[in-house]
């Protein structure tokens, strides 16, 4: 019980940004396998036409993630050179209000 506590502590969230927009979860998983095991891939879409927005997510174990961000950041990938980094909280955003 305490392994896996402890393993779900040492997961990190990984920022990737230019992302070719033709990219699919598949693709980046693989990309990133490469470094270690994949949790999860997240691909951002614009929630009105469904497109890739060019960004994502990737979850991976602490140490692996930082191989990953160190070998991937400023790599390029399918003709575009990623950003990769380790993920930030989301700042919270201003609700607008509709008169």
């Amino acid at each position: 019980m305490g392994d896996l506590f402890s393993k779900e502590q040492s997961m990190k969230q990984i920022y990737v940004g230019n992302l070719p927009y033709r990219s699919s979860e598949e693709d980046v998983k693989e990309l990133f396998a490469q470094y270690g095991e994949v949790s999860s891939v997240k691909l951002i879409t614009d929630r009105e036409t469904g497109r890739a927005r060019g960004f994502g997510f990737v979850e991976m174990e602490d140490n692996d993630a930082q191989a990953a961000i160190e070998a991937l950041d400023g790599k390029e990938f399918e003709g575009r050179v990623l950003k990769v980094n380790e993920a930030r909280p989301r700042e919270p955003r201003q609700r607008r209000e509709f008169n």
